[in-house]
């Protein structure tokens, strides 16, 4: 901390924008200026470092990331090893589901009359429109069908929001005319788990509503989600994270520290890493659970001074800058599989809290 007071930081000598540049000769250029551009760098830095050192990574998504088509940059992530664990909203799973089933998304406006789109059946998410019969629709046929089929067979009555998405994911990869532009698909594929902690607050969670009424689903324990997740990091030997958004998704993974120090009294430490992308502010009580230097006092992080950091802007933009340097710079990995460990892992996490109790 005292190099961060004195004279001593590398000299800033104007570099050279260039033809043709790389993503990787771009966060370069980034890492010798200022402000964003360096956090960026910066962030690239330590997910780089979170890859080379094995350390379980988290994805967490929240705003309306999938309906612009990010998720097939994420499930190009997952088929390369880059992340272990994922947390969204269930609308992010929803809207990816889309595209694996080529369902109809288009670009559109952001300057619009919405009473005439309503009367169009068009519903708008910013400046991409969907089809509410054609696209919502058809999804929700298609989500109540897979959770009907599968519900009896392979879900026990206390499931968490991961094998919902387990489910999910399974019939896109197996079904879908396009399960390779879906995270969901991939994640299946490669056994990584993908939690809904605000599954409600959703169209997966609507869709179970008719289900429900009719005794054909088992409603997922969302507290099972907590055991799950906080599973995960007892088991990790270094764990980091790679943000986007704040919101449920951001806190959920954060809270895995507080819920083995504060309430299980079982590990202290949190997280090694985190990386952040928003454009959320925090003086306003905001920024979705506070800065990262501030869940330190939460038990959050291991240490506010090292291995984290803020990128403050537009994740649409700079998470493909993110995955593109990753992809370039780092070897692929083999899958953790962890949601084919999660079950053993929580069942030795309830036994290791009930010894102590004793």
């Amino acid at each position: 901390m005292g190099n961060r007071h004195s004279f001593s930081g590398r000299k800033i000598d104007p570099p050279n924008v260039l033809p043709n540049m790389t993503v990787s000769q771009l966060i370069d250029f980034f890492a010798i200026t200022g402000y964003n551009a360096r956090r960026l760098s910066e962030a690239a830095e330590i997910m780089k470092f979170m890859i080379e050192t094995n350390s379980t990574v988290c994805l967490t998504l929240a705003g309306a990331m999938t309906p612009i088509g990010m998720g097939k940059a994420v499930a190009t992530m997952i088929e390369s090893g880059f992340i272990d664990w994922i947390v969204t909203t269930g609308a992010n799973v929803y809207h990816d589901l889309h595209f694996a089933y080529d369902l109809p998304v288009r670009q559109g406006q952001f300057n619009v009359d919405d009473d005439i789109l309503y009367s169009k059946q068009i519903v708008r998410i910013y400046d991409t429109y969907i089809k509410e019969v054609g696209t919502l629709q058809a999804q929700d046929v298609i989500v109540q069908n897979q959770l009907t089929n599968h519900h009896k067979l392979t879900l026990p009555q206390g499931s968490s929001t991961a094998d919902i998405s387990h489910i999910l994911g399974k019939a896109a990869q197996e079904t879908s005319n396009h399960p390779e532009k879906s995270f969901l698909a991939s994640a299946y594929k490669h056994s990584v788990p993908v939690y809904m902690p605000a599954i409600g607050d959703s169209s997966i969670g609507l869709n179970m509503l008719p289900l429900l009424f009719k005794d054909n689903v088992v409603a997922p324990n969302v507290i099972l989600d907590i055991a799950e997740s906080a599973a995960i990091l007892w088991k990790s030997e270094a764990s980091g994270a790679v943000e986007l958004g704040g919101g449920v998704p951001k806190n959920f993974f954060q809270q895995t520290g507080p819920a083995l120090y504060q309430i299980l009294k079982i590990k202290e430490g949190g997280h090694d890493y985190i990386i952040q992308l928003t454009d959320a502010r925090p003086d306003t009580g905001g920024l979705s659970g506070a800065t990262l230097q501030e869940g330190k006092s939460w038990g959050k992080i291991k240490t506010s001074h090292k291995g984290n950091v803020i990128v403050y802007g537009d994740s649409s933009v700079y998470f493909p800058m993110l995955c593109s340097y990753i992809l370039s710079e780092c070897r692929q990995k083999s899958s953790k599989k962890l949601y084919t460990k999660k079950d053993a892992w929580t069942a030795d996490l309830k036994q290791i809290y009930l010894k102590k109790k004793k």
